[in-house]
């Protein structure tokens, strides 16, 4: 869930910055922010996998973070380039929301 958050994050103000949409001297988006109303479904095969927590219902490899991170990150910002419409809306939303807090 970490490593889709974070490059959802990471995509998400990028594009905004190269846009001018989000200025250089103001801070990034929160991944809160972004995240808000979002819903996904990310599948991550392993062969290996390590759980932790009392429930062991939390994946435990850090590795898988970062790999998710990095492929959601070139994969969203690749959406949001080839589709610049629904990409301003996405944004829009956050602008909008950000002003009313």
């Amino acid at each position: 869930m970490l490593g889709f958050r974070d490059g959802v994050t990471a995509a998400v103000n990028a594009y905004a910055r190269e846009r001018r949409v989000l200025p250089a001297a103001d801070l990034d988006f929160s991944a809160d922010r972004i995240g808000e109303g979002l819903t996904a479904v990310v599948s991550v095969k392993l062969d290996h996998p390590s759980f932790e927590g009392a429930t062991r219902g939390v994946l435990g490899n850090p590795a898988v973070r970062a790999c998710v991170d990095v492929a959601v990150r070139e994969h969203l910002g690749s959406r949001l380039e080839g589709h610049p419409e629904q990409a301003a809306d996405v944004v829009d939303r956050i602008v909008a929301d950000a002003r009313r807090s």
